[in-house]
């Protein structure tokens, strides 16, 4: 049985985990400044027509750049699925189908700002973010094996770093050809280009690092991290806001809640700095001296020499067709993805206070009641880290889908009934339990280990579409929550319901066709999906 240093993997994969800090903390920053955001921006384009006009048409610009780099991107992916004839055809398609219908639905829009524009500026604007994330995540895998793992999250903490500032001072770090609005958003696009790398390499570098026989624990250390960052923001937001007036906050508070990232954004960077390159990126790299160096540092001498073997070993198959072990554990791992956001966390995340809000409550209570919600997802979070490798991630999957759902839904008719008093607090609190005990940690742990080493690039495309998702969702959510006829006929219970039949489906997709992977290897993983005999990848 191999042994190991557990103390220098400890410290690694902590500091690998501040990239899940940053991540929890940029994309939880956003909740305790929606309702100033909206004052601070939006206020303004309703009681100035003029300026509505130019911010419409430069939201329009912005969407139109960013479906362009997404498009790319994702071009990009469809080329490593397909050969070119077909994949030009696939793409040809989509172009002409998604362009008639973005400039038919959207570019034709007068510069009028009616309630659904305004919400969907609003959306937009708080998800912006997510654009970013689907960039950094679609570059993940170039990133990861140019500049390496640990280099690349280097890279994702000077991002971070410069979305912060920018983000707190869109007028005075305005260097783009746009009114402060348009400046905030590309600022946290940059930094969800950070948030996307690390959400990508930071749990693929934990996985590299870290034995078999408690892999799932650390690589759940990674979600740990996500919702401490949460949590920490959270208690960042409401000191912020306490004994402050309204317009203190839709002057200045906003601002120093986005500027309070630049702190753990810099402890990244310096943390960084100390420790390795995994040993499988120096492997790839051809450098197996480096490699054997980092394997000593981590294990015996006669273990590290056996590891060594079995790395080199699961690179036989270099740079392998992404379709070598079939289209299964491809679907498999971008399902895991879309199911993760579909079943509607980020909504809960990033709306909490405006949803707390909208029960009737007061700025500092709906923040106060935010941080019940993050010590909640932290708890279930460590139950998870303890149980992922006991019980095996499928039971835990299972079983919090169907808590979600029951919450969900449950929810929905709460919200439907106007009972939106301790019922719905204990049901979103349920729901959030659920969640973190399962869909939260046990997908990056499952993205991390399913996909065999000589297509572990398809990573990058599950973790894009899951931030395609998320986007989507957070998108989405206030043009069916403030649309007034939705309102007037289900009083926000309409969403809660889609997300809870969201949970359903997900409960189901686990059972039937994701595989136990407790306790393999990451070479393990080759041979169960490794294909039997010999087959063209090429279609």
């Amino acid at each position: 049985m191999r042994t190991f240093n557990k103390k220098n993997i400890i410290l690694i994969t902590v500091v690998a985990s501040l990239g899940g800090l940053l991540f929890g903390y940029d994309t939880a920053v956003i909740s305790g400044a929606v309702g100033a955001l909206e004052n601070y921006f939006i206020t303004k384009l309703e009681n100035d027509p003029k300026l509505a006009v130019a911010a419409i048409l430069q939201f329009k610009i912005i969407i139109s750049l960013c479906i362009l780099a997404i498009g790319l991107l994702f071009g990009s992916f469809i080329l490593k699925f397909f050969k070119k004839s077909t994949a030009y055809l696939i793409i040809a398609i989509i172009l002409m189908l998604g362009g008639a219908l973005f400039y038919f639905q959207f570019l034709t829009l007068p510069g009028e700002l009616t309630e659904n524009l305004k919400n969907s500026i609003l959306g937009f604007m708080i998800s912006s973010a997510l654009v970013g994330c689907i960039i950094g995540a679609s570059l993940g895998d170039r990133t990861a094996n140019s500049l390496g793992r640990r280099n690349g999250l280097i890279l994702a903490a000077l991002l971070f770093m410069l979305s912060a500032i920018g983000s707190a001072y869109p007028d005075m770090m305005n260097i783009f050809l746009g009114d402060s609005l348009s400046s905030f958003i590309v600022y946290r696009i940059i930094g969800g280009i950070g948030v996307g790398l690390a959400s990508m390499l930071a749990p693929l570098y934990i996985a590299e690092m870290a034995p078999a026989n408690i892999r799932g624990k650390l690589v759940s250390f990674y979600q740990l991290a996500i919702v401490s960052g949460m949590m920490i923001v959270y208690f960042v937001n409401y000191f912020i806001v306490q004994g402050q007036t309204q317009v203190w906050i839709n002057q200045t508070g906003w601002r120093q809640m986005f500027l309070s990232e630049s702190i753990p954004a810099f402890m990244f960077f310096i943390f960084l700095l100390f420790v390795p390159k995994t040993p499988r990126f120096l492997v790839m790299k051809g450098k197996d001296i480096e490699a054997m160096h980092v394997l000593n540092k981590l294990n015996p001498p006669e273990n590290a020499i056996e590891i060594l073997k079995d790395i080199k070993a699961s690179f036989a198959i270099k740079k392998a067709h992404w379709l070598f072990f079939g289209w299964g554990v491809v679907i498999i791992g971008l399902l895991l993805s879309v199911f993760q956001q579909f079943v509607g966390i980020n909504v809960v995340l990033y709306y909490a206070p405006e949803i707390f809000r909208g029960m009737g409550m007061k700025t500092d209570a709906s923040l106060l009641q935010t941080i019940i919600v993050g010590a909640i997802n932290m708890i279930f979070t460590v139950v998870a880290i303890f149980t992922v490798d006991k019980f095996g991630r499928k039971k835990l999957m299972m079983i919090g889908s169907g808590f979600m759902a029951v919450s969900m839904i449950g929810l929905g008719f709460a919200l439907f009934s106007g009972s939106t008093g301790l019922l719905a607090l204990l049901l979103m609190l349920l729901y959030i339990a659920a969640f973190a005990m399962s869909w939260g940690p046990v997908t990056w742990v499952l993205l991390s280990e399913i996909f065999p080493n000589s297509i572990k690039g398809v990573m990058a495309v599950a973790v894009a579409i899951q931030w395609l998702a998320n986007l989507l969702v957070s998108w989405t959510f206030p043009m069916m929550n403030n649309n007034t006829g939705l309102v007037d006929m289900f009083n926000h219970g309409f969403p809660y319901w889609i997300y809870g039949g969201m949970a359903v489906l997900s409960g189901l997709f686990i059972w039937r066709f994701v595989p136990e992977t407790k306790g393999k290897t990451l070479e393990d993983m080759e041979n169960l999906w490794r294909p039997t005999k010999k087959i063209k990848v090429k279609i």
